[in-house]
């Protein structure tokens, strides 16, 4: 593991926002044979904690080698990326790998042993360099991943510090939705985030009480309900309540002090 982590390979790009000018690189860092997982890359020189962002819907982003999206960048945590840098996190947004560059992109993937040991890959790098806890971020189908790989692999084996929800995947017909997953084996923090009138068919609110009731292992978990806001569009999309679309700031910085309070 060691030596695929000095392999990875560094792209450096600048990234220019309107309050700071933030360095971004572009990572590909070696998992399984023969495949790459790349990360988008962002944070300050001394972070208080590193968060990886899972993105909804078939996470194939398509990162360039120059940071940009092909995909997906309207998506909630891919938009909100250099406000949890600016919370003094390390912030990496997490793509499909390598051999999933296309359709189905993460799609019947999320839920895998493969996907497990790519994100114990990316873990274990961003320990390597910043040594700081490392904490799961999902959102929308980001949390069947988040919260599966929470479920495999305890800190002790690699995983992840801590586990962070939101608009979470309640029900689902094309798969498995969180509150099915073992979620009694994760035992780290876990912070559910939920617009209250989040009107995603997969992600209605009256189905946040069974989850957090699964998350019995748990040495300290919470709910943090959201309102207000604006819906536009699809309600399953990064526009609407699901997205938290006009509250963005408010949930990050929630999410963010709920984390350095670990």
């Amino acid at each position: 593991m060691k030596r695929l982590l000095v392999l990875a390979h560094v792209l450096v790009v600048v990234f220019i926002s309107a309050a700071w000018a933030q360095a971004t690189r572009v990572v590909d860092i070696p998992t399984r044979p023969g495949v790459t997982q790349r990360i988008l890359l962002l944070g300050p020189d001394n972070p208080k904690a590193a968060v990886i962002l899972f993105p909804g819907g078939h996470g194939g982003l398509r990162i360039s080698s120059d940071g940009g999206f092909q995909w997906g960048e309207g998506n909630f945590l891919v938009r909100t990326r250099d406000g949890f840098a600016a919370q003094g996190l390390l912030v990496a947004v997490v793509d499909a790998p390598s051999d999933r560059q296309s359709p189905p992109y993460l799609n019947k993937f999320r839920q895998t042993p493969e996907h497990v040991a790519d994100i114990k890959a990316v873990i274990a790098w961003l320990k390597q360099q910043a040594r700081v806890p490392v904490w799961l971020v999902g959102t929308s189908r980001g949390t069947q991943s988040a919260a599966f790989i929470a479920t495999q692999l305890a800190p002790a084996d690699g995983g992840p510090d801590g586990l962070v929800l939101t608009s979470t995947i309640l029900s689902d017909d094309k798969g498995r939705p969180v509150p099915d997953m073992e979620l009694n084996k994760i035992s780290v923090p876990v912070l559910v985030v939920h617009h209250k009138r989040d009107s995603c068919k997969h992600c209605a609110y009256a189905g946040i009480p069974r989850l957090m009731d699964k998350l019995s292992a748990a040495p300290r978990k919470e709910l943090l309900t959201f309102d207000g806001g604006q819906t536009r569009g699809d309600p399953c999309e990064a526009m609407a309540y699901h997205g938290f679309n006009g509250i963005e700031k408010d949930v990050v910085v929630r999410i963010a002090q709920w984390i350095e309070a670990k």
